[in-house]
């Protein structure tokens, strides 16, 4: 009789995990109802109230010990980043495990000042003093990727949790097994589990999670059309929210750049993760004389890739983790090619199992070409000669994406007035990539590339509400000038003392005395 009940009862849900290099099933997540998610967030929002109350210092005793977890099993949590994301061992460390440590280390040890109230200086009523007070959201959503499925979730985790909020996760359904391990860290760290909860479940149960109305911040990293569904829900329940939607970034190769530097920072920009970077080199613009020796260079380096088990320590990319993706890699490829476009390596996707596909260069492209004006996110790289600086500024700026941008030339005087004409959230010179993993700078692009910031003192305090103060310091009776009643003397007065603010002569030396 058991036995014949067990039968008739449903099978739970699940969501499965595959290798991408191997296609075989690594492990599985239950799929979770709305009902479900909603209930971590109330659990999520009934743990942070007590959480609010605690110091920096034990906020930070956590954070540290959640490092110390990621350091005890470093090995462990690499290899399972790598099987389940497809990208290197190396990789794994370098671009998840790494920054992490590093993040949870500079905010355990900032937080507390750059959280602690900012003064405002009061340029005209000397009386009276400002300042902001930083108090934490309350919960924050996340609803993280699956190219950078630790770091980007778990840097996030980190400062929410410095800054006293709690946390639900929503990891992408492609990513699940290593959000619910890095999420184990913390339990073991000893953190309340409620604090921190992991909702693995259907894309469509993230809206839901928004509309409750508990989450009071959302951060999103994702694609531009989930992104702006995302943002809309916000918009609709007036929630803040962070914006990270990808980019088509670009890079100008100056003729007097190094040309060595220049190869190895676009061949390491454009195929590391197997190209899936939100701020990967996805163009490159040279100018004049240096695109011929650049183009062969780069073909050389390409060459020198080795593509296969991203487990194996001496391979350079890995497989790509999204099926979709690489299908839509090799649809932008071919289309380039058919409309003129030169493979100088790579080009064809391989037969054979795991999702891969090969580091590929470009020449003869366009920017009618989708490879071109829209994102790839995989192993690509299109290489174009332009005649002048102000030629490559002109197109770097064309595209609808604003994430990062590169310059590469021996003057950095220049390359810092090229930079600043360049439309994009982060521009770096004669390096690509690395500044996500620096937790104090800002991290998020413009146009469709998103909005907020992530990371920095900026990130820190945009995870907190802030509320200024105003009080005096000095007493001014019984009335203020401005309170009623009103009347024509006062009309007269308050008339006089705006003249004499404003205008020349005596207003000068006031507002000099003033230091205004």
């Amino acid at each position: 009789m058991g036995e014949a009940v067990r039968k008739l009862e449903p099978e739970r849900p699940v969501i499965e995990s595959f290798n991408p290099a191997t296609g075989e099933k690594i492990g599985e997540v239950p799929s979770m109802s709305e009902s479900e998610a909603v209930d971590a967030m109330r659990r999520v929002q009934a743990a942070q109230k007590k959480w609010a109350k605690t110091s920096f210092g034990e906020r930070a005793e956590k954070v540290l010990a959640f490092r110390q977890q990621i350091l005890d099993h470093i090995d462990e949590l690499a290899e399972l980043i790598t099987k389940e994301n497809g990208k290197t061992k190396q990789e794994a460390i370098s671009m998840e495990l790494m920054p992490v440590a590093d993040l949870a280390t500079y905010f355990a040890k900032r937080a507390e000042k750059i959280l602690s109230r900012q003064p405002i200086k009061m340029h005209l009523l000397k009386h009276k003093r400002s300042y902001i007070h930083y108090r934490p959201r309350g919960t924050v959503l996340i609803i993280s990727p699956w190219n950078f499925p630790f770091s980007i979730t778990f840097g996030e985790v980190c400062m929410a949790l410095m800054a006293g909020n709690g946390v639900a996760i929503k990891p992408a359904s492609l990513t699940p097994l290593i959000i619910t391990r890095g999420a184990k860290l913390f339990y073991d760290a000893g953190l309340d589990p409620d604090l921190v909860q992991v909702v693995t479940a259907p894309g469509r149960v993230a809206s839901k999670m928004i509309e409750t109305g508990l989450a009071n911040y959302v951060n999103f990293t994702g694609s531009v059309e989930t992104g702006k569904k995302v943002s809309e829900l916000c918009g609709k329940m007036l929630i803040p929210c962070s914006m990270e939607l990808g980019g088509k970034d670009a890079l100008i190769a100056c003729e007097d750049a190094d040309l060595e530097r220049t190869a190895r920072g676009v061949v390491w920009g454009g195929f590391a993760n197997a190209g899936q970077v939100c701020a990967s080199v996805e163009r490159v613009y040279a100018v004049g004389k240096i695109y011929e020796p650049l183009v062969k260079r780069v073909v050389e380096l390409t060459n020198e890739l080795r593509m296969g088990n991203p487990l194996d320590d001496k391979t350079d990319v890995g497989a790509m983790c999204d099926l979709g993706q690489l299908e839509i890699v090799d649809k932008q490829v071919k289309a380039a090619l058919a409309s003129g476009a030169k493979a100088l390596t790579g080009g064809k996707r391989p037969e054979g199992k795991g999702q891969f596909y090969p580091p590929t260069v470009l020449v003869d492209v366009n920017e009618g070409m989708e490879a071109i004006y829209d994102e790839t996110f995989g192993p690509t790289l299109p290489i174009m000669k332009v005649a002048s600086e102000e030629e490559a500024i002109q197109r770097a700026n064309t595209s609808r994406f604003g994430l990062n941008a590169y310059v590469f030339t021996a003057d950095v005087a220049k390359g810092r007035r090229i930079a600043e004409q360049l439309e994009a959230g982060t521009i770096m010179i004669n390096d690509v990539l690395y500044t996500h993993a620096a937790p104090e700078t800002p991290w998020g692009g413009v146009k469709e590339s998103g909005v907020g910031r992530v990371h920095s003192d900026e990130g820190l305090r945009g995870l907190c509400e802030g509320y200024h103060i105003n009080y005096p310091v000095m007493s001014t009776g019984k009335s203020e000038l401005f309170w009623y009643p009103y009347s024509g003397a006062r009309y007269k007065l308050l008339r006089n003392v705006t003249r004499g603010l404003f205008s020349s002569g005596v207003g000068r030396k006031l507002n000099a005395f003033l230091g205004r």
